[in-house]
């Protein structure tokens, strides 16, 4: 590395308590992680070994060509901006003064731009840069700006990331100004070398955590774009679990005034929150979305009603002039009558079947007998005599709520265990090394009776509580779906209290949302305005 420097005067250093200071300064910078508090312990440091009574951070913008401000401190002036002292107005600094001449004029960009340490006893007597900026600044603040030294800031690839520029430094014993000593220019060198690894480590970690972020949200996406009944489930479901975990730790009294979710554990249930339906990818889309109770790869319907204009053809011929016409011509009297009455009976079947099938609602004992006699009726392909409906049609047709067989419904609950077995082959970091679990454990219920695992009572974990109940909420809740109706928030409300009465869900949960209104702060965000029905 080559060196501009300015005459410099000797200072006494203890280099070698210098030289621990660094590797302290070392440690504690890997270890930092935040990234505004890191830039500006990257400037604190090395004003504090230095005794510079002022320090600036750029950092290059290599897409804008610029050099963007991230600390600015000065002693003199009580300046601190940047970090977690506030946003920065001043302007970048061009690294090119048009879109091919390297800025060479301004020291902090011929810097990043020659990879040089600059080290100048007084820019006021300085040549090869220009510092009209820097009187100009002096004139109008009363400041009197002297020695600099400015270090490129080098990754682990040698590429230059940014620049640290410290300004003043002064005598330890008198606070006189003094140009910055040899040693103080190596030591710097070295902090700004561990300063560039820390920060790439971080932005590199950053940059992880961001691309797992994605990839979370995309499997989210991928789950509910497999469904068009489903589109913003894993969001609401989200928004909801954050809305009550947040609740849940601001709680000053009641049952968790003394729970409280750190930022690792509220990261870890939301990430729970949106990986809690992932298992459904394995999960055929008929059964994922039946909104029929004969929906498989088609809505059976449509073969009900092909048998059914077969039975007609045959009470058509059954009543017809034998030979004489092609279509069925109603005898006179009673035969007319008998003719009427089974067409009528017919048709009364199928809208019968029809309605069971397409409104899936709750079916009483004389619904299912009925089914079960319509089935029994008989139908001819090829002179082969068949029952009207098939054990498969019987089954569907006689579920008594909802679209789903038994076999179906275990097809639907198993997302959960495959969420499990997909998510433990992920190698999580150790802040979130619940999430298989919580996402997983998001049917489960107090009594025991849940899935996968029939966990009760205190071995489901709160957060795994919290999904389930956002879940719940957000399926009573959502407009969308293809087998029922949206219910309005009072009915929600209502069904989301028997189910903690019957220890499906977490009552203290439930006391905790209809406390804090989070039922009311949801559907004013997310619900159509006619689901609103009272204000509870």
């Amino acid at each position: 590395m080559s060196y501009v420097s300015a005459e410099h005067s000797t200072s006494e250093v203890d280099f070698a308590e210098h030289l621990e200071n660094l590797t302290q300064i070392g440690k504690a910078l890997s270890a930092e992680r935040n990234i505004d508090s890191l830039l500006e312990m990257i400037v604190d440091e090395g004003r504090s070994f230095t005794h510079a009574d002022g320090g600036t951070l750029y950092i290059i913008d290599n897409e804008k060509k610029i050099l963007q401000f991230a600390i600015i401190q000065n002693d003199s002036l009580h300046v601190r901006m940047g970090g977690t002292a506030g946003h920065i107005t001043w302007p970048p600094v061009q690294l090119y003064s048009d879109s091919e001449t390297p800025n060479y004029a301004n020291v902090s960009s011929y810097a990043a731009l020659s990879g040089e340490v600059v080290s100048i006893s007084d820019v006021y007597h300085a040549e090869k840069f220009d510092f009209e900026g820097t009187r100009t600044f002096d004139a109008k603040t009363g400041y009197r700006s002297q020695s600099m030294l400015v270090v490129p800031m080098r990754n682990h690839e040698n590429d230059i990331i940014g620049v640290l520029q410290l300004l003043n430094a002064q005598d330890a014993s008198t606070g006189q100004v003094i140009p910055f000593s040899p040693e103080c220019q190596h030591l710097t060198e070295s902090l700004a070398s561990q300063a560039a690894v820390a920060l790439t480590n971080n932005t590199l970690i950053k940059e992880l955590e961001n691309l797992f972020e994605s990839f979370i949200k995309t499997i989210a996406m991928a789950i509910d774009e497999k469904s068009p009944y489903t589109g913003n489930h894993g969001r609401h479901v989200v928004d909801l679990t954050m809305l009550i975990a947040r609740a849940v730790d601001r709680s000053q009294e009641g049952y968790f005034r003394d729970v409280h979710l750190d930022k690792d554990q509220m990261n870890e249930i939301r990430i729970a929150a949106w990986l809690h339906d992932v298992g459904k990818v394995a999960i055929p889309e008929h059964v994922l979305d039946k909104a029929t109770r004969l929906e498989s790869i088609s809505d059976g319907n449509g073969l009900l009603r092909t048998r059914s204009e077969v039975i007609k053809r045959d009470i058509e011929k059954k009543y017809a002039r034998s030979g004489k016409i092609d279509h069925a011509i109603p005898p006179a009297g009673a035969a007319a009558d008998g003719y009427e009455k089974e067409m009528a009976a017919l048709m009364e079947d199928i809208a019968f079947l029809e309605y069971v099938n397409k409104e899936a609602a709750f079916l009483s004992d004389e619904d299912v007998a009925r089914v079960e006699s319509i089935a029994t009726r008989k139908w001819s392909v090829d002179g082969k005599e068949m029952n009207f409906l098939t054990d498969g049609e019987i089954e569907c047709l006689t579920v008594r709520r909802g679209t789903l067989t038994d076999r179906e419904r275990d097809i639907i609950n198993s997302h959960t265990t495959i969420a499990q077995k997909m998510l433990s082959q992920i190698s999580f970091p150790k802040r979130l090394q619940n999430v298989p679990f919580f996402a997983a454990s998001h049917h489960e219920r107090l009594n025991g009776e849940g899935y996968p695992n029939g966990l009760k009572g205190d071995e489901i974990p709160l957060q795994a509580r919290i999904i389930a109940f956002a879940d719940v909420f957000e399926a009573l809740t959502a407009s969308d779906r293809p087998y029922r109706k949206a219910n309005t928030l009072s009915h929600a409300i209502k069904i989301l209290g028997l189910m903690v009465k019957d220890r499906h869900l977490d009552e203290h949960l439930f006391e905790l949302f209809m406390k804090e209104k989070l039922h009311l702060e949801y559907a004013k965000r997310e619900l159509d305005p006619e689901q609103i029905d009272e204000d509870i």
